[in-house]
């Protein structure tokens, strides 16, 4: 690929953005120029297939655009929808592209303006794992690619001729609005040297008497890892400190609202054996006295989980890691005067000494903070053996003390674990689901870079995350674990690549809380998900069994087995369809 990122727009400070960079396109000297010429003259402005992609120098499918769209959704919904402007006039080049929209108004009511955004989406440098068995580890060079997926945060930005500008509707339908069907229009203005040109585009949404429930009120189990220690390094500032956590507030509010019950916290310095970016440190500082004894300075992680309590998240605390990959075990030795590291395996004495007596400190001072109740000792795919010594250690410095594992299904493992997440294509055994549903544990499903599809890369397919979410429920499970929320990397703006993962492993939301396409639709997965069990309930309420069968059957489409990737969009576009229509 070229290397070389250019500068393509110039400073938007009516917006009060950053200058924004877009790398180049690796393949922009494979693009089909018959399309192009084909094409006739003006500008093109239309609303595109929201699960597909776009390619920057390709004219967009016939057969994927409209020039209008209508829609449904519930009270408190949250819609989205794609659309892209283009041309071929020599004209438009170096131009400048502002985005607006009309509120939203039926015969008698108005959905404000405040509850609709209109934003630019920018490509990112993003690969292709699709012949690979496994996107982790990989020791080939991939085909790099440029994908459309960061959703911006301004309404401002360059557009050139023979290129391909999608853009992202985002619309929360408020819990009080009247139903109705209501129209407004998406307004494009090109800015040339002399004049400006306005394009604008209809859209209807007809809302329902539907009530989606507050997302503080979702079932929905979502589990995605935060990394604070990556936000401090992008953004220069100290972790933990007030600035640093009024900068992320926005991207943490945005996770909260998405429907996060689990705080992800540390309680030992590179957990993951450095395979993130940056390092996440200890939350809690480990010091050893002189005299032998054994302080713990809990101030971190304490301003860390108080603070993701004000932001909404409070169900679960996962404490990473008792069993570290590399397992090493670093701690401030007064006595040397500098920090020292113990490797110890789970099976041995000088283990236990480790953590035992951390473990009876720690639970004392969680019931002190009334957190022990919602905090696990958390780890993840481990060795069965290693969690098993691992467990003996934590029940015996306090029986009450609860575990989480996000890793392979091992049955002997299940009665100790209470928020357990296995692969999405691991299967646990249906009398052990039950039996840990009445028990009120958690199940869940992940992916990482193990599953080619369906996942959450930059390279995945638009459609794959409502995918994830609703296979949850197919298969009786709580919800849904990603490992990370914003392990950001060098560059996260331009090239979502780092290691040796799939582009897009490591983070689903950009910084300056700006989202992704991969996260919008993952949470619009959740939705659907939250729609289902509100529909289940009342359908078995008003004895419409037909109805019922013909939205479990469609549920039953969405396994972890058997998977024909060719079919999701379909399968996905048919459950919204008949969720909306019942």
């Amino acid at each position: 690929m070229n290397k070389i990122f250019t500068l393509i727009l110039m400073l938007l400070a009516i917006t009060g953005s950053a200058q924004f960079i877009e790398p180049n396109d690796p393949k922009s000297n494979l693009a089909d120029q018959s399309g192009w010429g084909k094409l006739g003259k003006g500008i093109y402005f239309r609303f595109v297939d929201s699960d597909f992609s776009l390619s920057k120098h390709n004219v967009p499918n016939i057969k994927d655009i409209n020039r209008t769209w209508h829609t449904s959704a519930w009270k408190g919904e949250t819609i989205n929808t794609q659309l892209a402007v283009w041309s071929k006039n020599p004209e438009y080049a170096n131009s400048i592209l502002s985005l607006s929209f009309t509120e939203l108004k039926s015969a008698k009511n108005i959905i404000s303006n405040n509850n609709i955004k209109f934003n630019p989406i920018a490509y990112v440098i993003s690969d292709d794992p699709s012949q690979l068995k496994s996107a982790c580890g990989i020791n080939v060079i991939l085909d790099s690619t440029l994908v459309a997926d960061r959703i911006m945060n301004t309404q401002t930005i360059a557009f050139n001729s023979k290129e391909v500008r999608p853009l992202w509707l985002s619309i929360k339908i408020p819990n009080n609005a009247e139903p109705g069907l209501y129209s407004g229009h998406v307004i494009a203005s090109i800015k040339l040297a002399t004049y400006t040109m306005n394009i604008k585009i209809p859209y209807s949404i007809r809302v329902s008497d539907f009530q989606l429930p507050k997302s503080a009120d979702w079932d929905f189990h979502l589990d995605l890892w935060q990394n604070p220690y990556s936000s401090a390094r992008y953004y220069n500032l100290e972790t933990f400190s007030d600035e640093h956590l009024e900068k992320i507030k926005p991207s943490m509010q945005r996770l909260a609202n998405a429907g996060q019950k689990n705080i992800t916290t540390t309680l030992i310095y590179d957990p993951w054996n450095s395979q993130t970016f940056d390092k996440y440190d200890a939350m809690i500082q480990w010091i050893k006295k002189k005299d032998g004894s054994w302080q713990y300075d809990y101030t971190l992680f304490d301003k860390w989980v108080e603070y993701m309590h004000s932001i909404g998240v409070h169900d679960y605390i996962n404490c990473y890691s008792m069993i570290p990959w590399n397992l090493s075990f670093y701690y401030f030795d007064e006595a040397t005067n500098k920090r020292e590291i113990i490797k110890a395996k789970p099976e041995e004495q000088v283990y236990e000494n480790h953590w035992y007596p951390f473990l009876k400190n720690f639970a004392a001072h969680l019931k002190k903070k009334k957190w022990f109740h919602k905090t696990t000792i958390a780890m993840d795919e481990r060795p069965m053996k290693d969690m098993q010594a691992a467990i003996r250690i934590i029940k015996k410095a306090d029986p009450e003390f609860q575990i989480s594992l996000a890793g392979y299904y091992h049955p002997e493992l299940s009665d100790d674990i209470i928020d357990y997440s296995i692969p999405f294509y691991d299967s646990m055994s249906e009398d052990i689901l039950q039996s840990r549903k009445a028990k009120g544990y958690k199940t869940t499903a992940y992916t990482c870079c193990t599953e080619i599809y369906p996942n959450t890369f930059t390279s995945s397919g638009y459609y794959e995350p409502v995918y994830l979410a609703v296979n949850t429920l197919q298969r009786g499970f709580d919800g849904y674990l990603r490992w990370a929320y914003d392990c950001w990397n060098k560059k996260p703006l331009e090239d979502t690549r780092f290691g040796s993962w799939a582009a897009g492993d490591t983070y689903l939301v950009y910084p300056e809380n700006e989202t992704s396409i991969r996260f919008e639709r993952l949470q619009e997965g959740i939705q659907t998900v939250e729609k289902i069990k509100v529909l289940r309930k009342k359908l078995a309420k008003q004895g419409k069994s037909q109805e019922l069968q013909k939205l479990e059957n469609e549920i039953q489409k969405f396994g972890n087995k058997n998977i024909n990737r060719n079919l999701i969009p379909t399968q996905v576009k048919s459950l919204k369809n008949l969720v909306n229509s019942l």
